[in-house]
């Protein structure tokens, strides 16, 4: 199988499993944001840890990978914990469709920063996606936004995120590495919070909090190896997958069903992803076959 190939299947399977962490995340209940985010971060650091050991791969990043490591933690960190918050404070489906922004995030910032080139039709992308994302924020002076922001922010720190899991890609770094590290830096970033204001949690508060950690390890590993493995701009289409998946969780387990302007927004933004995947990936490539 070649590595585009791979790449799409690891990222609906990661689609798959961060619609799951989004639903385990709100059926935890009243648990601080940031303890849900601790021990997400842990559980995911143990199934990290255990497959490198498994694998026999000594946890030693590339040389000069640390500092783009550090910079994708911090990001990424930071993503998650506006992630959990929206998802904390509105229906997953319209959470899950804020934080696939990222995406478009990663063109604007893969040109900043990597000096990748966008062309027209992905400048246009971006711009169309924002449109389509008013529709979900609705933005207003109400404090029903926060949540919506927050989402926003979780796509953004998502973007750059994952820009910077293609600089590792491409620079040949392993993906379970990348995920132990991210892991273990936002662990001891959450940790200090965690031995202040750690609140009692139930048995089944519990239970949920390893099902999310659990999938979250799944999410990252599959994201992390996808990006490994082709570009975004190829691949990244298939992670809107997870707007399905969620819809389809937050209906059944929590009654959940997005309005219309949302419904919009999804239309928009899902439908931009894939006009620029096609005049990015497909039309290229049918020109050269011809």
């Amino acid at each position: 199988m070649d590595k585009h190939k791979k790449g799409v299947i690891y990222i609906i399977a990661s689609a798959f499993c961060f619609a799951l962490m989004n639903l385990f995340i709100r059926l935890t209940g009243d648990v601080p944001t940031l303890q849900k985010c601790f021990f997400r971060n842990v559980f995911a650091l143990m199934i990290a840890a255990a497959s490198l050991v498994r694998a026999g791969v000594p946890f030693r990043p590339g040389k000069g990978n640390v500092k783009y490591m550090v910079i994708r933690s911090l990001t990424g960190g930071l993503g998650m914990m506006c992630n959990f918050y929206a998802v904390d404070h509105m229906d997953i489906s319209d959470a899950s469709m804020l934080n696939k922004l990222s995406p478009f995030f990663a063109v604007v910032f893969s040109a900043l920063l990597l000096k990748e080139k966008a062309n027209k039709y992905e400048w246009g992308a971006v711009i169309a996606a924002f449109t389509g994302m008013l529709f979900v924020v609705r933005p207003s002076f109400d404090i029903k936004v926060i949540p919506a922001l927050a989402g926003v922010a979780g796509g953004l720190g998502a973007g750059i995120a994952y820009t910077f899991v293609r600089k590792l890609g491409t620079r040949g770094e392993n993906s379970m590495i990348v995920v132990a590290f991210f892991s273990g830096f936002t662990t001891l970033l959450l940790l200090p919070n965690m031995l202040l204001n750690y609140k009692p949690m139930t048995p089944v508060q519990w239970m949920f909090l390893v099902l999310t950690g659990l999938a979250a390890a799944g999410g990252q590993i599959g994201i992390t190896s996808a990006y490994a493995c082709a570009p975004a701009k190829e691949i990244s289409v298939y992670d809107f997958s997870i707007v399905i998946f969620a819809a389809v969780f937050g209906f059944m387990f929590l009654g959940q069903i997005p309005d219309f302007l949302s419904v919009v927004g999804y239309v928009i933004i899902i439908g931009t992803a894939l006009l620029k995947w096609y005049y990015t990936v497909i039309k290229p490539a049918k020109a050269e076959n011809t």
